[in-house]
């Protein structure tokens, strides 16, 4: 099919952009293929999973902030709710955060911003203890792996205190 005789082209007025089917041929362009082996890398995919995750994981803790850990710290605090806290700049008197925002008042919403900030401590605090344990499990995995070392004569795995490799039998020097 040519670019002169594709009706739907021609239909949307878009006849001068040319053929898709003639762009990437019966198989796709080496940018495609390229790409859909980018998005389909395993690193890809780990990380779309992780930031799928991480944003329910960031709902989660929102909600934990806003409707757990405030109410408590507000009833101590002698407010009932944080998050309609504010300054007003505009004058005139409002009742209510959502009473400001309608008229368009100028405010500084500072028990917003508590409740962000306390959302951002929860989530650097549990990423850091995820990354804490991470490499907790890597350095475990290193001092394991230094136990270990190849036999020689067969290259299989030995422990380094062996005296015999176990697959070959051959008398290994202590290490």
């Amino acid at each position: 099919m040519t670019i002169e005789n594709d009706p739907i082209l021609e239909n949307l007025g878009m006849a001068h952009l040319g053929n898709p089917k003639v762009l990437l041929g019966k198989k796709g362009s080496p940018v495609l293929k390229e790409f859909r082996a980018f998005a389909m890398h395993g690193s890809m995919l780990d990380m779309a999973v992780g930031i799928i995750v991480g944003a329910a994981f960031g709902r989660v803790v929102s909600s934990f902030v806003s409707d757990i850990l405030m109410p408590p710290i507000g009833l101590f605090a002698g407010h009932s709710d944080f998050s309609n806290k504010f300054i007003n700049l505009s004058g005139h008197a409002y009742a209510t955060l959502a009473e400001a925002k309608a008229v368009g008042a100028a405010t500084i919403n500072y028990g917003v911003f508590f409740n962000v900030l306390s959302d951002f401590v929860i989530v650097a605090f549990v990423v850091f203890m995820l990354i804490r344990q991470v490499n907790r499990l890597k350095s475990e995995q290193e001092a394991s792996l230094e136990v270990m070392r190849d036999c020689p004569f067969c290259f299989s795995a030995v422990a380094n205190k062996a005296t015999r490799c176990p697959h070959c039998t051959s008398v290994l020097t202590a290490a």
